[in-house]
């Protein structure tokens, strides 16, 4: 199993919209609008690269609005007591 995040640069009139059309993509399994240089993350489940390259070409830079997109492949998880810790860092 593939885990990816797409960061998305957005038209700002299209980034609600298009963060309801993206989350109705087969292998978005969330989507997540941001502060920053991009406007929304999409987190993709996938079974290969090829399925990546098809969410992205085909599924999300096909839809209407979506100006940039940047790519970024997990390639290891950690554990959630780990990770809540880093979130909860100088608070007891």
């Amino acid at each position: 199993m593939i885990t990816a995040f797409v960061l998305i640069r957005a038209r700002g009139d299209r980034i609600a919209t298009l963060g309801e059309a993206i989350a109705e993509l087969p292998q978005v399994a969330e989507v997540y609008s941001v502060t920053g240089p991009f406007d929304l993350v999409a987190l993709l489940r996938l079974k290969d690269l090829e399925e990546l390259d098809d969410a992205v070409t085909q599924g999300i830079l096909a839809l209407e609005g979506v100006e940039r997109t940047e790519t970024l492949l997990a390639f290891r998880a950690y554990p959630k007591k780990l990770l809540d810790q880093g979130f909860a860092l100088g608070g007891e």
